[in-house]
């Protein structure tokens, strides 16, 4: 079994900064919204499951899914998450049980950002998590700047993620994303040094298996 790190943290904390980070050091990373992002797609099967589940509203003339309608709605009724989440899980896990088998570094990254929510089997899959922290202000400072979003619908959505506190607490490790990029590069070289001795590679090998 591939030895996997599950990085998640709150919206806005740069989850995908910090995967970037590991990815820099050569070890494999996946993403979970980026698999959802693609099963979603025309042709996918999530794209046909959702249609199936949702209806035709959802999608747009040119049958692409209407991301933003069905994010506002999942968010705004508990039901629809549910009922997204019911069709959804099963392919993302599936999706990212193969992409881990496909990873040739000694570890890898596996980027959930529900995993103490709503992470399901996807948290069996990990031997360590690391959660990204940054300030709440600050989760939403960067959400708006990034997406356009206003403060209050930010902190909607934070509200269906677990506590920063409890996420802190369930923590194996954990990266202070608080300051500017190039801050958080000790502590990724500092856990990549770690992570490698737990997966069995001395640290001084190269990032991928020859």
């Amino acid at each position: 079994m591939k030895f996997a790190v599950g990085l998640t943290g709150g919206i806005g904390s740069g989850k995908s900064t910090v995967a970037a980070a590991f990815a820099r050091l050569g070890v494999d990373v996946t993403d979970t919204d980026q698999l959802a992002h693609e099963l979603s797609a025309p042709g996918a099967a999530g794209h046909a499951a959702i249609r199936a589940a949702f209806g035709a509203s959802y999608f747009r003339e040119d049958d692409s899914l209407d991301r933003d309608r069905l994010r506002g709605s999942v968010f705004a009724d508990p039901l629809l998450r549910q009922k997204l989440e019911a069709v959804m899980h099963p392919l993302i896990r599936d999706a990212a049980a193969q992409a881990v088998a496909r990873w040739a570094s000694p570890y890898g990254i596996l980027v959930v950002p529900l995993l103490f929510e709503r992470g399901g089997t996807l948290a069996n899959v990990v031997q360590r998590t690391l959660v990204v922290d940054c300030p709440e202000a600050m989760q939403v400072e960067r959400t708006m700047a990034r997406s356009g979003l206003a403060a209050v619908e930010v902190r909607a959505i934070m509200a269906t993620q677990i506590a920063r506190t409890d996420r802190l607490l369930r923590a194996d490790d954990v990266i202070d994303n608080s300051g500017p990029p190039a801050s958080i590069v000790p502590r990724v070289a500092e856990l990549d040094r770690l992570y490698r001795s737990l997966a069995g590679t001395p640290a001084g090998n190269p990032a991928r298996a020859a």
